[in-house]
């Protein structure tokens, strides 16, 4: 065997252990290493619309404009609103008064004029019974008719009657309110104060707020217009956490976990971002959604989300991006 046979032999030998040992050692197993994801920037959108319906007096910001959590972005005119926590306020003020009287009692100057007017009454009644007396004994002679008779009767028991009333009302004023009247003057204030709650809600709901910050997106409406209740006036994305959302696929899911660190790239972008595996959906899904074959069973994936740690403005809602997980579990073996 000549040398060059030889050598050709020993080459071939030492690929095929090199291949079998991964360059003995000297390099990594590709589905060792880095792995890379696809996906998108997660789109976050919320319509801001005002609770109660009304005319719009102010826009404070255009398509575009960088918001902060409770800023304000809209207001209605608080005219009909204020008009009716004026009206709530006079309810207040009635119930109070009413309650108070409830538990005061009677005024004394109120006490004694019913006292008095019962005097009367009981003297009224003593004339008429002694008018009935007196005449009784000249009805069977005829010396008066019977017209005359019947006349002093009625007069007796109309007096009864009204010594009677005036009895009861003097025993009302002396007693005061009864306990379910007080009750019911309670009831009555509580009511007023909920619906003048209410209204200051409502009043409250003429201002509109961001509810995080972000950034406007739409400005569906102008000062001047009527709207209703829920109507959307301003568009708002959320990018504050900005999330990402990728997939990986079936073979490779034990290679990643929540709280892994990931790099995110951007086409056009130079700058590399910080990220974190937040979640990690415990459902598959199929790409593409319609699976007509076996052999695209395979083509499982689960849907993650990534935190970016050091956001700006040059990622944007929806933006393809590159997921990086440096340093991801072990490739399981194959078999």
């Amino acid at each position: 065997m000549n040398k060059r046979l030889i050598a050709i032999i020993a080459l071939v030998a030492l690929a095929i252990i090199a291949y079998s040992t991964s360059g003995f050692g000297l390099f990594a197993d590709d589905r060792n290493g880095p792995l890379k994801l696809y996906g998108n920037v997660d789109i976050r959108e919320v319509d801001l619309g005002f609770r109660v319906g009304g005319r719009i007096a102010e826009i404070a910001v255009e398509e575009g404009d960088r918001v902060e959590q409770g800023q304000q972005l809209a207001r209605l005119d608080p005219a009909p609103i204020d008009a009716r926590v004026a009206e709530a306020d006079a309810a207040i003020a009635r119930a109070r008064a009413q309650l108070a009287e409830l538990r005061n009692g009677s005024r004394t100057q109120d006490v004694r004029q019913a006292s008095a007017a019962v005097e009367a009454a009981r003297a009224a009644y003593e004339k008429a019974q002694q008018d009935v007396e007196r005449r009784e004994p000249l009805v069977g002679p005829g010396a008066i008719s019977r017209e005359v008779w019947q006349a002093t009767v009625a007069a007796r028991d109309q007096a009864k009657a009204q010594l009677e009333q005036a009895r009861q009302t003097y025993s009302k004023l002396r007693e005061g309110a009864r306990p379910e009247q007080i009750a019911a003057g309670e009831a009555q204030l509580e009511s007023a104060l909920a619906a003048r709650g209410s209204i200051t809600t409502d009043l409250g709901d003429t201002v509109l707020e961001a509810p995080l910050d972000g950034t406007v997106v739409t400005r569906a409406q102008e000062p001047g217009a009527i709207v209703q209740p829920t109507q959307t006036v301003l568009t708002m994305s959320i990018d504050r956490p900005l999330r990402i959302r990728a997939y990986v696929a079936e073979q490779d899911l034990s290679r990643v976990a929540p709280g892994m660190e990931v790099e995110v790239e951007v086409d056009g972008n130079p700058r590399i971002y910080k990220g974190q595996i937040g979640y990690i959906s415990p459902q598959a899904e199929f790409t593409p959604k319609t699976v007509q074959t076996e052999d695209l069973r395979t083509d499982l994936v689960y849907r993650m989300r990534i935190i970016v740690k050091d956001p700006d403005d040059r990622l944007r809602q929806g933006q393809p991006v590159t997921v990086i997980v440096p340093r991801p579990n072990p490739a399981p073996a194959e078999g």
